[in-house]
Parts: C-alpha cells; structure tokens; sequence
C-alpha cells in the first residue's frame, strides 16, 4: 500500500535527522545510505503529492514524452526549482519558516536553514520563488499542501517587502504592523531556542551554526544573555523572548487581527496568500487599458 504524504513527511524529517547524525560522526557509508533512501523518499513525496493533486498542464506528460521512455525510473516529469543538494528551495523554506514561525527576510531564512540542516541554502534563489508561487497557485490553487508567500503590510494589505511566509499560516500571523518586527523577532529567537532543545531531546548536539544564531538573537533580548556562560542557555533565552513580547503582544495582536478582518472581506483567495496590487501597479495596469 503507498505511503500517505503525512507518512512521507515523517520519513523524510526522520532521514534528514539521521543524516545529521552521519554526517557529524564522519560516516561516509551512512550518509551515502541515508542520502540514498532521502531522494527515494523525496521523490516518492513528489509522486503522493501529483496524485492527490491529479493531472494538471504543469504534470502531464508531453507528446514527445510519451514516446521516450524516463531516464530514470521514478524520476518525476516536473522538477522543483534545484539546490546545491537533493531538497527542493521551496522545501528549504517550508522547513525554515516552520522552524523561525514568523514572517522573515531570505537572508534569516537561509542563515536558519543552514544552521540546522546540512545542505546549503542561496538565499539568491528566494528572490523569484514567491512570484513562482503565485503562478502556481493562481494556475492551481490549493493543489499544494503549502505556498510560500508574502507577509502583509497592515494599512494597504500588500505584500511587505522582503518578507517571506507560510500559506498555511493565518492571515493574522502574516500582516505586518508597526510593532511586527520586533514580536516577529523574537517569535524567531523562541523559534530558534526551542529547536536547540528538541536536537538536545534526541540526543543530537546542535550545530555551532544553530549556538551563533540563537546567540545573535540573545544579545538584543532583555536578561536573555549570561555573560559567565560560553553559550545561551536556550530556555533563558524563551524566558526572556516571552517575557518581552507580552510589552507588545496586544497592542500588535489587535492591529493585526483588525488587518486581517479587512483581507478576509476585501481580498481574493490569491490576493490574502500574496497581497493586493500596490497602487502604483494599479495605476499602471489602468493608464495601460486606456491606451
């Protein structure tokens, strides 16, 4: 019986965690194993995820396809915008947005993801894969279990700039107020500290790269640091985080459920995942259609 996505999904964060653990002991054979089942896995991910889709433009075989037999049994007729290793970019940003649980700019992003997984991640690539998204989803709609797309400014409701999100994050969680960098950072320092911890829980020692960028996001939180200590203790760390945020929390939470009212009822179903036209395209869009 094929495995679900859920299960696939499982596997897959299974095997990224065992390869992890190759890859700091130095085992050259496990990771080459690991590697190995990862791309089956990945690519049986990408068979689960077309067949829950069903046949689309993007999917169905050419005529000259047809006629030609794969390269490679398994390999899917559709490839994802490709990395240095076998994981799809957009992938890399699912798994580092889930793990930051905020909005973030591509240069957080990436710095997350590498600090806690092994392949590398341009953030060069991010800068046209939200535009990808959009025409995937305005072609597909909720064919994909997720998009990435754009957080929202909170008075205009259009994409803010330099920010990247989760489509199934709530339009709440996405807009971006005044107060929103701030809350939004140190939702990322929680983010970050609480990864640490789950690594820690199973018995897997966090990368140096993970101890720098939880000690960058320390530094700027109140009693968060101990200068005595070599490293942040992360539970201080969400101590801390959380302390503060309760300061903003409220006045921010209620701008953004206020903007998040207004998108529920003023915007399409593409326009609350990627925003509203800025003006100066809307303009531009109607200077043109009277020409």
């Amino acid at each position: 019986m094929a495995a679900s996505l859920e299960e696939l999904e499982q596997r897959l964060s299974h095997l990224r965690t065992e390869l992890r653990g190759a890859v700091r002991a130095r085992d050259k054979a496990e990771t080459t194993r690991i590697r190995r089942a990862l791309r089956e896995a990945e690519t049986a991910w990408e068979h689960a995820l077309e067949v829950e889709a069903g046949p689309d433009i993007e999917t169905l075989p050419s005529e000259a396809e047809t006629r030609t037999p794969p390269r490679a049994t398994g390999q899917p007729r559709r490839q994802e915008r490709p990395t240095h290793g076998s994981i799809p970019v957009r992938e890399q940003v699912h798994q580092a947005l889930t793990l930051l649980g905020a909005p973030a700019s591509p240069k957080l992003i990436s710095s997350a993801y590498e600090a806690f997984f092994t392949e590398p991640l341009v953030a060069a690539k991010l800068a046209s894969l939200r535009r990808d998204e959009e025409r995937s989803f305005t072609a597909q709609g909720y064919a994909r279990p997720y998009y990435i797309c754009a957080a929202l400014t909170h008075d205009r409701l259009v994409p803010a700039r330099g920010l990247l999100a989760l489509s199934t994050w709530p339009v709440e969680r996405r807009i971006i107020t005044p107060l929103s960098p701030r809350t939004d950072f140190l939702t990322h320092a929680v983010g970050t500290a609480e990864q640490i911890q789950r690594l820690a829980t199973a018995g897997h020692p966090a990368p140096d790269a993970a101890w720098r960028l939880l000690r960058r996001f320390a530094l700027t939180i109140p009693g968060a640091c101990d200068s005595a200590a070599p490293e942040p203790d992360p539970a201080r760390v969400i101590a801390a985080a959380q302390a503060e945020a309760t300061v903003h929390q409220q006045e921010d939470d209620q701008r953004r459920q206020a903007a998040a009212d207004r998108a529920r009822t003023q915007l399409t179903d593409a326009q609350k995942l990627f925003g509203a036209a800025p003006l100066r395209d809307a303009l531009r869009d109607a200077s043109g259609s009277m020409h």
